[in-house]
């Protein structure tokens, strides 16, 4: 296929372009900065008239895109002002769906985020693990645009229903060499508490993006996409009791299971996490 990754010059978006790339796909980055060539464009994605217009193609050489895979954003709370996360975030995300529909791409992955699910769970989850059935509770201004994203898409997919638009919602995502930090967590449990010792290794999000660029049909879907396990050398179990005594389990877990459930991308896009922290310890 031929594929926009807005954010390719990210954290996760190395990771996804290279994936894309290896698997003989077109891949055109969108982003504030990159290694000059064929395959990026710098490019303000709040500027819907360059977004509109890079989606058409540069100089007429790259036009007719197959997928969309969103990824730009100011990647996390804490970074930028309430506001300026807010504008940035959601003007950013509107113009690439628009500008996807305008063009006639039929496809759409985009980076939702774990925060919806109620991050920093200074209330305690409804349940373990966690899953993609009960309401959002965005807790922040970076949470709360996540969710406004995914009500976007829906309305989209409702506009259209032959538009297929799919949210991840991504875990903390890991480097290699990020790994080397994780001996500290078992320290203190609570230091991770807040998303509930999950992680994902980038390579399995791109691999997550992969397979719904591949898998997904038409409407919109969400999925929570995380490592198989957690950052903690104590198990799950144990760690959920002294954290959250009073949530229950809606099923056993295996010793360091991801409370961050991700069974329904296992079951519906083939999502198959291959990498661990435990593997560079």
């Amino acid at each position: 296929m031929r594929i926009i990754v807005t954010g390719g010059s990210g954290k996760l978006g190395r990771s996804v372009v290279a994936r894309l790339a290896g698997e003989g796909h077109e891949v055109l980055n969108l982003d504030q900065a990159g290694t000059r060539g064929p395959g990026f464009l710098s490019i303000d994605l709040t500027n819907y008239g360059e977004v509109l217009d890079a989606f058409h193609g540069v100089d007429d050489t790259a036009t007719g895109f197959d997928a969309l895979v969103h990824l730009a954003a100011v990647p996390a709370p804490g970074i930028r002002s309430d506001v300026a996360t807010f504008h940035n975030n959601m003007l950013t995300s509107y113009n690439v769906f628009q500008a996807a529909r305008r063009t006639g791409i039929p496809r759409i992955v985009y980076a939702s985020s774990e925060t919806v699910l109620g991050l920093p769970f200074n209330l305690d989850p409804p349940y373990l693990p966690v899953d993609e059935e009960y309401a959002a509770r965005p807790e922040s201004t970076y949470s709360l645009v996540k969710h406004l994203e995914e009500q976007l898409a829906i309305q989209l997919v409702r506009w259209d229903p032959t538009l297929s638009v799919t949210a991840l919602r991504f875990s903390n995502v890991m480097d290699p060499e990020d790994y080397a930090a994780f001996a500290g967590y078992d320290e203190d449990p609570r230091t991770r508490k807040w998303n509930l010792w999950g992680y994902i290794d980038g390579r399995d999000g791109a691999q997550a993006v992969s397979r719904a660029l591949a898998t997904a049909g038409a409407g919109f879907e969400t999925f929570i996409i995380a490592a198989a396990d957690t950052v903690s050398n104590r198990s799950s179990s144990d760690l959920a009791a002294q954290v959250f005594p009073r949530v229950g389990f809606t099923r056993p877990v295996t010793e360091h299971e991801t409370l961050l459930g991700i069974d329904k991308a296992r079951r519906l896009l083939g999502y198959s996490p291959e990498h661990s922290w435990r593997d560079h310890a």
